[in-house]
């Protein structure tokens, strides 16, 4: 089933769609930064492009969007993911990933492309999922761990094996051109937003690494050896590029009985 945007999953207890952040005051056609309550962590975009941090090419900043609360209008420039697919996209049958996504014009650097929507579920539905599936499953389902400066981690999981929309035809890379962001509009239930991290020509497919890696930490040791151990439960990578792991990402303790 196809939907745009992500829906309540099976144990229901995350509801994406529920508006809980109240909204800015601002009156202006667009809002501007250190004025919007939404723009208190810095401007998010310019000319609908994700701005970098001051560090250069990291975004680890969280990301808040003006919401249905808020006064400012829909041309407000604080107003990007929630418009949804701007750019023209094509699902195409490759020639050893299975189906995969192009886009059919160019996509310059950071630019939002599309969400990878699908059913949020709870921790122990995720579990579930992912206990269910055979070595011959194609596993969809994507868990975002975001460290907070308490030092609490938040994970969201979205699962677009049922529902869910283009991003689910993403092929993996090792050297991906897009990247993931956990964007917010209406709540602390993140839209899980794909921007683009180079310019990006007609024709060329979509990418990006199923891991999380790009623009986080390397490998560590302590992960380096578990991926060693694993090699015999994962998936072979054909994404050609030149620092190709070889296999797909994988992470054994994601759903480990505590």
């Amino acid at each position: 089933q196809y939907s745009p945007d992500s829906v309540a999953g099976a144990d229901g207890d995350i509801d994406p769609t529920e508006v809980t952040f109240p909204g800015c005051s601002c009156l202006t056609s667009s809002c501007v930064v250190h004025v919007c309550s939404c723009l208190c962590r810095g401007e998010n975009y310019n000319s609908l492009c994700l701005r970098p941090t001051a560090a250069g090419e990291e975004y680890a900043r969280p990301v808040f969007e003006c919401n249905a609360m808020c006064q400012c209008g829909e041309s407000c420039q604080n107003r990007v993911v929630q418009r949804g697919l701007q750019f023209r996209l094509e699902v195409f049958k490759t020639e050893k990933k299975g189906w995969g996504l192009r886009t059919l014009e160019f996509i310059a650097k950071g630019r939002f492309v599309c969400e990878y929507a699908g059913e949020v579920l709870g921790f122990n539905e995720a579990r579930r999922r992912i206990r269910a599936q055979t070595s011959k499953d194609s596993n969809y389902l994507i868990a975002v761990r975001e460290h907070l400066h308490s030092g609490q981690v938040m994970e969201t999981f979205v699962d677009p094996t049922y529902v869910g929309n283009v991003g689910r035809f993403l092929n993996h890379s090792c050297e991906p051109n897009l990247f993931m962001v956990p964007v917010r509009v209406d709540s602390m239930v993140p839209k899980l937003a794909l921007f683009a991290a180079t310019d990006i020509s007609a024709g060329e497919e979509l990418s990006y690494d199923y891991s999380g890696r790009f623009h986080n930490l390397p490998v560590s040791n302590r992960e380096e050896q578990s991926l060693e151990e694993d090699n015999r439960l994962r998936k072979p990578c054909y994404c050609g590029s030149r620092t190709c792991a070889s296999f797909l990402p994988w992470d054994s303790s994601l759903f480990a009985t505590p």
